[in-house]
């Protein structure tokens, strides 16, 4: 009886998850927009234009921030060809190429 009431917790948390957004990023003053990067979901998500971003921004490019002490950082960079730009609240910003 025990296995079907935690095959079945399991089952609702999966099918749950797609629902959970990662959250607003709290203390920061970095204008973070989208429910992840590159997919929804991701803990990554796209900056928009402040004064903090504003030198970084680029139309053949996306601006990304990622908490800093997300462990698939050195991944991220790698398969998006990210370039870390600078560091603020907990985050690590990346300019990553759209391929424009």
């Amino acid at each position: 009886m025990r296995i079907y009431i935690c095959l079945i917790a399991t089952a609702l948390v999966c099918a749950c998850a797609p629902l959970i957004q990662p959250s607003a990023p709290s203390e920061t003053t970095l204008p973070f927009f989208g429910s992840g990067y590159p997919s929804d979901g991701d803990p990554c998500r796209r900056l928009g234009e402040s004064a903090e971003t504003i030198d970084y921004l680029d139309h053949t490019a996306d601006l990304v921030g990622c908490p800093v002490n997300l462990s698939t950082l050195d991944e991220f960079a790698l398969n998006t060809g990210a370039t870390e730009v600078f560091r603020q609240d907990g985050f690590v910003v990346y300019s990553v190429p759209t391929g424009q």
